[in-house]
């Protein structure tokens, strides 16, 4: 299973927001010092907001902060809202699978998608910045253009 760049980078800001301490870094920072376009941070900045898992504030002094939901949240419950929880593989889509009614490898891989989020579940945004995580998230700095 392969993650969207957008949950990538969900992740990604939590955990840099996790450990940013005093500071809070703007979107085009953050975008900055992941390496992703501008548009496509503020995006997933937009959407996380919209979880009430950080805190987007304009102007002086403003800037991303996470919240104390953000703090504590779920790993597995990040990756489930930006992926969805739909099957792994469309089955039923425009053409349908011509295996669908005798076929064994629908329900394995929902078995091991409930165990992908399951592992997740567990773990919280502070967990995932734990040493050594932490201290190399402080030190991303934006590629030289």
């Amino acid at each position: 299973m392969r993650l969207l760049r957008s949950t990538d980078l969900a992740l990604r800001v939590l955990m840099r927001l996790a450990v940013a301490g005093g500071s809070n870094p703007t979107t085009r920072e953050v975008a900055a010092a992941m390496d992703v376009p501008y548009t496509h941070a503020a995006k997933v900045v937009a959407e996380l907001q919209h979880m009430g898992l950080l805190e987007a504030r304009r102007g002086r002094g403003g800037g991303l902060t996470l919240t104390d939901a953000g703090r504590t949240a779920s790993v597995g419950a990040v990756v489930r809202a930006f992926e969805g929880d739909g099957d792994v593989v469309d089955c039923e889509g425009a053409t349908p699978c011509p295996l669908h009614t005798g076929c064994r490898l629908r329900g394995a891989l929902r078995r091991a998608q409930a165990a992908f989020f399951a592992s997740l579940d567990p773990l919280t945004v502070e967990d995932v910045v734990a040493a050594p995580t932490g201290p190399l998230l402080l030190g991303l700095s934006p590629r030289p253009s």
